[in-house]
């Protein structure tokens, strides 16, 4: 995929070749993220699970469809880098814990990564954080102490940032619990991606 930029193309392959915390990373590095100059929003997440390691498609698994039902586009859409960046606070799988969740991203990759790219991409508007290792790096002390005060919150931090829980099945629950979310906030996001596209 063309960055359609040489500096961006460099910095991408530099990423892609990354083994910084190789050592820790049970199946290896493969960093996964997307991005292209011209792209307007950014989708940033917290890592790869096993699936998206296997394919190297961020995204790729339930969690990529319930976002992309979030934001209401389809996946050639969501994969058009020259429309979307999407680039996870770690880039590559970290592995499990001792309750068979995912650890969480590895500390050095965003603090590595994120600033080098955010000078290759000077046209981002909206910039969606799904779940709290994206609010806690981006937000820091104006998100709320927990996922749902940060959420709640999210029109404070427009336009520039909408924070998100993360899309995984256990989000279903939470969903229910905070009807205002698919009244409100879900009615948004797609009002403005379906802008941010159209341009």
């Amino acid at each position: 995929m063309s960055a359609s930029n040489p500096t961006l193309e460099s910095l991408l392959r530099e990423i892609r070749a990354c083994t910084l915390c190789g050592a820790d990373l049970p199946l290896g590095p493969r960093p996964v993220l997307r991005a292209n100059r011209s792209a307007r929003l950014m989708i940033i997440g917290q890592a790869p699970g096993t699936k998206v390691h296997e394919s190297g498609i961020p995204w790729n698994d339930a969690s990529g469809d319930r976002l992309r039902d979030w934001m209401a586009v389809e996946r050639d859409q969501f994969y058009d880098e020259t429309q979307i960046a999407i680039v996870p606070m770690g880039f590559c799988y970290p592995g499990r814990d001792k309750n068979g969740g995912d650890r969480p991203p590895r500390p050095e990759c965003a603090p590595a990564w994120h600033e080098r790219l955010w000078n290759q991409l000077p046209n981002i508007e909206l910039v969606i954080l799904a779940g709290a290792y994206a609010h806690r790096h981006y937000l820091g002390p104006k998100g709320g102490r927990t996922v749902s005060e940060t959420v709640a919150d999210w029109q404070q931090h427009l336009p520039r940032f909408l924070p998100l829980p993360h899309p995984s099945w256990r989000t279903r629950a939470w969903v229910a619990k905070n009807p205002w979310f698919e009244s409100e906030l879900i009615p948004h996001l797609r009002q403005r991606v379906r802008q941010l596209l159209a341009a």
